[in-house]
């Protein structure tokens, strides 16, 4: 039976990166995965070119019952850390929206930095192979599978949460680690498209495609994750509401909560009360400075003001049409489901592992990375860095 210092079960980001800083520090690294073809997810992600990091990953960027937990493995990789590795391997990229990292070309590119990595590291990998039972065997770790049997002085799960079923995902490391009773916050999709069951506006069909950038809120301080907030394009689609604002919310959303949209800001409201040169102009013409025609025309018919001159507008409409526009809410139907969703929230609790090696406090030598524990990255490359932090800790920090 063959002998590592360390067996890593899942080849997607964290455990590729886990891999290759772990052979790199020295260690015998053997790298198991059920994939004919490793890294689907990066591949797809950021429509083919991988939002690979945010320059301004903190962590005020993820959700956890327990927040202060990523602080530290944050701080020892942070976003500049991977950024540096990238340009070492000549790979072009480029800053998009609030600080967000694609690739110029294919995300290819990043499964081929992780793969040489672990190249150089030693590592060995195999794949696809199936585990069939993981158990204690003395002072190790002995892993079973179609292919043989395997013994390792450290474990990491590193299978990821379940998202994207179609492409390999599982709860292989939620049950693991139920079977070694380490608790478990409940998993939820995270980042994921909303459900209407009735039309938000008089006719869907007429609005579908329009964006606007809004505030939304969701969640609740005193439960859960707490409240999130976020200024994002919300899209209107033929079925309801959508687009980053609504993914960035969704984290935060349970279900029979409503979202809190501001389509405007009430500072400008004075102003636009109170110019003379706005008493002549319809209230739906008024509002086109702000929203597309369509739009403005609908928030003025809901209040039976459209075609409706400013000036005859009494102070209590005036009064109500700024409540609508500040204080929009609306009351998602479900989740569309893991198919949909980027991202799992819950998973493995945090409070069973040392942030400073992700290693299993009750348990030496198991480790947890990557998604499957319960950190869950806002929109635009969180998670990924937070796969990169999470998997060098833990290389740093194996037995």
């Amino acid at each position: 039976m063959e002998n590592y210092d360390v067996i890593i079960v899942g080849a997607g980001a964290a455990g590729l990166f886990c891999a290759g800083v772990a052979g790199q520090l020295g260690r015998r690294v053997l790298l198991l995965d059920h994939a004919e073809i490793l890294g689907e997810k990066i591949r797809i992600s950021g429509g083919g070119r991988c939002n690979f990091t945010n320059l301004h990953s903190s962590p005020k960027n993820f959700l956890s019952m327990n927040p202060h937990f990523v602080k530290g493995p944050l701080a020892r990789y942070t976003s500049q850390h991977f950024i540096n590795l990238v340009q070492e391997y000549g790979v072009a990229f480029h800053e998009k929206h609030q600080g967000q990292l694609f690739c110029d070309g294919s995300a290819k590119a990043i499964i081929e930095l992780l793969l040489k990595e672990c190249q150089i590291g030693h590592v060995e990998l195999r794949h696809p192979i199936a585990v069939q039972a993981i158990s204690q065997h003395e002072s190790s770790w002995l892993v079973n599978t179609h292919q043989g049997d395997f013994l390792g002085s450290n474990l990491v799960i590193a299978t990821g949460g379940l998202p994207v079923p179609a492409i390999g995902a599982s709860d292989f490391a939620l049950q693991f680690a139920k079977q070694q009773n380490i608790p478990i916050v409940d998993p939820r999709p995270a980042l994921v498209p909303l459900a209407f069951t009735s039309g938000i506006f008089s006719s869907m069909e007429e609005f579908a495609g329009l964006s606007v950038t809004v505030e939304i809120s969701a969640g609740s301080a005193k439960k859960h994750y707490g409240q999130g907030h976020f200024r994002e394009d919300l899209l209107i689609t033929h079925k309801g509401l959508s687009g980053p604002a609504v993914l960035q919310a969704s984290s935060y959303w349970r279900e029979g909560e409503t979202l809190q949209i501001v389509w405007f800001d009430a500072s400008k409201w004075r102003e636009i009360c109170d110019a003379d040169t706005n008493r002549a102009r319809t209230v739906d013409n008024l509002l086109t400075e702000f929203f597309p025609a369509r739009l403005a025309r609908e928030f003025a018919r809901q209040l039976g003001l459209q075609d409706k001159k400013w000036a005859e507008v009494s102070s209590k409409n005036k009064a109500a049409l700024l409540d609508l526009l500040a204080h929009w809410s609306v009351k998602p139907a479900g989740t569309l489901g893991w198919n949909k969703a980027e991202v799992m929230a819950g998973g493995v609790d945090t409070t069973a592992l040392d942030s400073r090696t992700m290693m299993v406090k009750s348990q030496p030598g198991l480790f947890f990375i990557g998604e499957c524990i319960d950190v869950t990255g806002h929109l635009g490359g969180h998670n990924f860095q937070w796969a990169w932090s999470s998997a060098y800790v833990c290389a740093h920090g194996l037995l």
